[in-house]
């Protein structure tokens, strides 16, 4: 008998069946369009962690689930055989003015105290090298809690590491036991014009891969771009935040002005060329945090949603959450990331 459910092969969907197999639970997984069919089959990958002040719950589960991340990772990688590209290089961002160099000093203070001694948050210098984006007080943020993952890798690695406990991702199938609802965009849409009220919504991103190797280094965050220097010897820039649009999966000349910023702060990127162009939507709750929990009327049912742009820094944690939810009734969800925040 199936205990568990899984409808929705994205991050979400497969960390939770991830975690549930883990503890011995029979899952199954169902998608019609197969993993990684949405969002989370992008290029981009930044798990960067909020600034380290004004402490709260969402931001120590975040926390949590940074430094879980690199445990999570490898053993998926070992059962499955197949790299996540995850990574735990750290990040680099320019400081613009005097007064940032004083809010990055205090930010400084506060990492150390909510931190603790798991990672810092320092002014550094900068030293000129290639790999350092242009910073006009010549100094740079260092944190060394941001990581980076490769998002069709990672989705990939836990495809193989479930396929080696027996569990595949199906078309189509029956629900049986508990189900959980991980059906990103489609699934905010459909929850919306069911109770009349925006639940979520798909918001666009667009983002680009370069062909330049700058593997082993920090990512850097500049001017509103992220660039992710991938373990397969690309570099990801994204992305726009886009909530009008025609076209979901089309490009246009949003991203060129993206790809103009990151060349423009990080001038080593100036004539890499561009081997791929990505569009899609993500899914974003109505309360803009990861959606968790019982579905409010339907007995058995559960949700894991709003992803948003956190969604592969937050999925070691939300896994075992709602592992803990689905087979033991255990409630650990923190404020602020219940469904009922939505409905």
């Amino acid at each position: 008998m199936v205990e568990i459910t899984i409808r929705g092969a994205g991050i979400f969907g497969l960390s939770v069946a991830w975690a549930c197999v883990k503890r011995g639970a029979t899952v199954q997984i169902i998608d019609p369009f197969g993993a990684a069919s949405g969002a989370s089959g992008g290029i981009v990958g930044a798990l960067a962690p909020h600034v380290p002040e004004k402490w709260s719950a969402k931001k120590a589960f975040q926390l949590d689930s940074l430094l879980m991340a690199e445990t999570f990772w490898r053993e998926v990688e070992a059962i499955g055989g197949t790299p996540s590209g995850y990574a735990r290089k750290g990040r680099l961002q320019p400081i613009m003015n005097d007064r940032g160099v004083e809010l990055a000093q205090r930010r400084a203070e506060a990492a150390h105290e909510f931190w603790h001694d798991n990672a810092v948050w320092q002014v550094v210098q900068a030293t000129g090298a290639d790999w350092e984006p242009a910073s006009p007080t010549g100094c740079l943020i260092y944190d060394s809690l941001s990581a980076l993952i490769h998002p069709r890798q990672a989705c990939n690695a836990l495809v193989q590491a479930l396929a080696a406990k027996g569990i595949t991702v199906k078309a189509e199938g029956d629900d049986q036991g508990h189900v959980l609802w991980a059906t990103g965009v489609a699934g905010l849409t459909k929850m919306s014009a069911t109770y009349d009220r925006v639940i979520g919504a798909g918001e666009k991103g667009q983002a680009a891969l370069l062909a330049h190797d700058a593997r082993g280094l920090p990512q850097l965050f500049a001017d509103g771009v992220h660039v992710i220097p991938h373990s397969d010897g690309t570099v990801a820039i994204g992305s726009t935040t886009e909530r009008y649009f025609d076209n979901p999966g089309q490009t246009d000349m949003l991203l060129d002005d993206v790809i103009a910023r990151a060349r423009a702060v990080v001038p080593v990127l100036a004539n890499a060329p561009i081997i791929n162009r990505w569009a899609g939507l993500r899914p974003r709750s109505h309360s803009r945090a990861p959606m968790l929990g019982a579905w409010p009327d339907r007995p058995g049912h559960f949700i894991a949603n709003g992803g948003f742009k956190i969604g592969f820094g937050m999925a070691p944690k939300i896994a075992e959450v709602m592992a803990d939810l689905l087979l033991e009734g255990r409630d650990m969800i923190p404020d602020g990331f219940r469904v009922s925040d939505n409905f």
